[in-house]
């Protein structure tokens, strides 16, 4: 297999980062539901990383609030978490500084005089660090609590104060269906402006993700090719081979439609089908990115398909079934594997099919997206594949979101032989060959990028409904009617045989993935 290399200094790219990056003003990140997995795994290695890249403020704290009172354990948790999950030294020279401006606040968030005991807290903060009133608040606790926070906030005077900037990151899910997302944006707009609200995917953060737009646009040997007349269809594929450890009653409420497809999937599919821009600034991206999903045909039941994960062996180790999980109904027909046919009825996209597919318990964890060419003629080929080549394969671009990030090019070349016959090789674009490895997690840009005020990575009130609008009749009719065969694929597998049905109809397959 042929493969590329590239190579690029890493001090280059730091020196080019810091270059191009601006520092936030002042700011005091504030996380609600602060003692969840999500703040230690993720949040606070990500905030360090911009600590090492010098990339955050001299005036800057963080406070997390939650229920329990850890107060006198917080910082040392946090500490474990950055070690462990963040790649960092123990005697990284930032990290004790670090730990100084980790602070923490125990309040039920339904509690007033909760609200008005952190408002208290906040304005010591603001004299202590001179943050100046900017605070960044980041809602990394359950949906039902999304509105009540926010609307507390409004009513203590921390959404709108009387100096600084106050922005709020809210995680997904972003609603549950159309009528839940309008009902949600709704009250967010009572207590906040559209400009306060940063709606975070955690894909937006992944700079595979990101380099989508940059491999299109960058590079004037794709873009002219990058429609109907050479494409013959997309794949993009989000699989996991994990269960759903232990979130059994998230689950059962989301299923594999909600939690992946109508978010991650669909900003995926976004950046691959989008027009250009005319610039990468927030209104000009969102703007392009509604507009693929407007012209999405509404989506036909029979093009879809879903299942549910039974007994199997994964990585070598026997794992049970959905219903057999902890906290999920014996009887449940969620759908943790769901795959669909979408059509996008506009002038570069017409009459080519896109491909989903997003399940847990698969043979491996793996998200990528397949640009399958359409084939030349094959006239001046007849008979030339033979022995290992048995046909001619279609040129293939694949982008590797995770795990072995990068990009490969598919094409065809004649094998050493007398004879003329043709295989398939690979050139292949590593990010860990050309850019070193890094322990950047997603989350750094995207909390960057809301201290700075920066949207073009987060979702705007108009796609979250786009996208609801486009899913809530899948999710109705597949709740009026109980599947059947509920388990329907063996965990380990890459799905139910309906899956392969779906496109096989077409004559087409899925592309297997690296993983």
């Amino acid at each position: 297999m042929a493969t590329t290399e590239v190579r690029v200094s890493t001090e280059k790219v730091k020196e080019a980062a810091k270059r191009k990056e601006r520092v936030p003003e002042p700011t005091v990140v504030v996380i609600f539901g602060a003692s969840g997995d999500l703040t230690k795994r993720k949040l606070l290695p990500a905030l360090f990383h911009l600590e090492q890249a010098g990339l955050l403020p001299e005036e800057f704290g963080i406070l997390g609030v939650a229920r329990r009172d850890l107060t006198a354990t917080f910082a040392d948790d946090m500490k474990e978490g950055i070690l462990e999950f963040g790649g960092v030294k123990a005697d990284d020279d930032k990290l004790g500084a670090f730990m100084e401006k980790v602070n923490y606040h125990a309040m039920n968030f339904d509690d007033d005089a909760g609200y008005e005991k952190l408002k208290q807290h906040l304005d010591e903060y603001d004299k202590k660090h001179g943050v100046k009133g900017n605070r960044l608040f980041y809602l990394a606790v359950a949906p039902e609590y999304f509105s009540d926070i926010l609307h507390r906030l409004g009513r203590h005077g921390l959404a709108k104060p009387e100096h600084g900037q106050v922005r709020v990151i809210i995680e997904k899910p972003f609603g549950q269906d159309l009528e839940s997302a309008k009902e949600l944006n709704a009250e967010v707009n009572q207590v906040l402006d559209e400009n306060q609200i940063f709606r975070i995917d955690h894909y937006l953060g992944k700079e595979t993700v990101q380099n989508i737009l940059v491999f299109r646009f960058a590079n004037g040997i794709f873009e002219p090719i990058w429609n109907r007349n050479y494409i013959d269809h997309v794949q993009i594929t989000a699989a996991e081979s994990i269960g759903i450890e232990g979130r059994g009653p998230f689950y059962e409420k989301a299923g594999a439609l909600r939690d992946v497809i109508q978010n991650h999937m669909m900003e995926l599919l976004s950046f691959i089908c989008m027009e250009p821009p005319v610039s990468f600034e927030a209104d000009a991206v969102r703007h392009e990115k509604v507009k693929v999903w407007q012209a999405i045909k509404p989506v036909e039941i029979l093009n879809t398909v879903r299942g549910q994960y039974g007994p199997g062996e994964v990585n070598g180790k026997q794992v049970k079934g959905y219903r057999e999980e902890e906290r999920v109904a014996p009887d449940s027909q969620t759908e943790t594997f769901a795959a669909m046919k979408l059509e996008i009825e506009n002038w570069r996209w017409a009459g080519v099919p896109i491909y989903l597919r997003a399940g847990k318990r698969l043979a491996k964890r793996a998200t990528e997206v397949t640009i399958q060419f359409k084939q030349p003629p094959m006239l001046l080929f007849r008979g030339a594949s033979s022995g290992p080549c048995e046909e001619i394969q279609p040129n293939l671009i694949k982008m590797r979101i995770q795990p072995d990030e990068g990009i490969s090019l598919r094409f065809g070349a004649k094998v050493p032989s007398p004879d003329m016959t043709v295989c398939p090789v690979d050139m292949n674009f590593e990010y860990a060959g050309a850019f070193g490895t890094s322990s950047a997690n997603g989350y750094e840009r995207l909390l960057l990028d809301a201290m700075l005020g920066d949207a073009t990575l987060f979702a705007h009130r108009d796609g979250v409904e786009a996208t609801w609008a486009l899913f809530t009749p899948v999710l109705e009719a597949w709740a009026a009617k109980k599947p059947q065969g509920f388990p329907n694929y063996a965990s380990g597998s890459w799905g139910p045989q309906c899956a392969d049905d779906l496109i096989a109809k077409d004559g087409r397959r899925w592309h297997s993935c690296k993983g």
